[in-house]
């Protein structure tokens, strides 16, 4: 009997750790590539995925990843649904009236328009133009209000949607995240091509947190610090979007 307690309790040394490991569950849209999609196997891949995963090494936690529309993913972190977010998502003075942020992981970035090459359109003079955006990002809270009055804004659940349309010729540019629309333009075969200005909106993407929950903050800008510090960061930015970087490590 005796025998049978200290192997019980031996059992339960080994298995405390794993045990008293804190759980993070991170969402992210998995339509937004390269940040995040979902691969063959339908499970979660791109940028975002990697790094989280690499953050939850390095802060000892042990994370899982829940696929979540876009149009309702800040709503369902503030409902407990799950606890952070990584869906490129920017650092913005409207967000942080209802979310906090952890430190940035990838630098602002300006936006851009796509077109078809060739395009006629007069971003000089901008009127009756059709502009497609992705509902509740920055691109779209910028269009709606610098261009709406003479352009037509058509917003679409997600990014891939606005692609499609313009590629069948019911839109005339696309307004989105410069890194975004960069891998678009390459692999276009020369059909579509940048269109006029860059924008500067935003102030770089972080993981988004309910504003009470501090202590995971914490956990992930200390994880997130070192790993810009040994490169990881920067390798994952260049693993994931051509000629980017590095922004983090000498």
């Amino acid at each position: 009997m005796k025998k049978m307690v200290l192997t019980a309790f031996a059992l339960l040394a080994v298995s405390a750790p794993a045990m008293s490991q804190e759980t993070v569950r991170i969402a992210t849209e998995g339509a937004y590539a390269p940040w995040n999609f979902l691969a063959d196997d339908g499970k979660p891949a791109g940028y975002e995925i990697d790094l989280g995963n690499a953050i939850c090494a390095k802060a000892e936690l042990s994370c899982e990843w829940v696929v979540n529309d876009w149009d309702s993913i800040i709503p369902n972190l503030l409902a407990g649904n799950y606890d952070a977010i990584m869906a490129g998502m920017s650092i913005t003075e409207e967000r942080l009236q209802t979310i906090n942020f952890s430190d940035e992981y990838f630098p602002a970035d300006p936006s851009r328009y796509i077109a078809p090459t060739g395009s006629s359109v007069d971003f000089d003079n901008l009127k009756d133009v059709r502009i497609g955006v992705q509902g509740g990002t920055i691109q779209a809270s910028y269009a709606e209000q610098n261009l709406a009055a003479d352009n037509t804004i058509v917003s679409f659940t997600t990014a891939d949607q606005a692609v499609a349309d313009l590629a069948a010729g019911n839109l005339d540019v696309i307004f989105a995240d410069g890194a975004y629309v960069d891998p678009i333009v390459a692999a276009s075969s020369g059909s579509i091509d940048y269109a006029g200005p860059e924008v500067n909106i935003g102030e770089g993407m972080g993981v988004g947190l309910r504003k009470d929950d501090t202590e995971l903050k914490g956990k992930l800008d200390a994880a997130l610090q070192a790993l810009k510090a040994d490169g990881t960061v920067d390798k994952l930015i260049a693993q994931w979007f051509d000629g980017r970087g590095p922004y983090y490590s000498n």
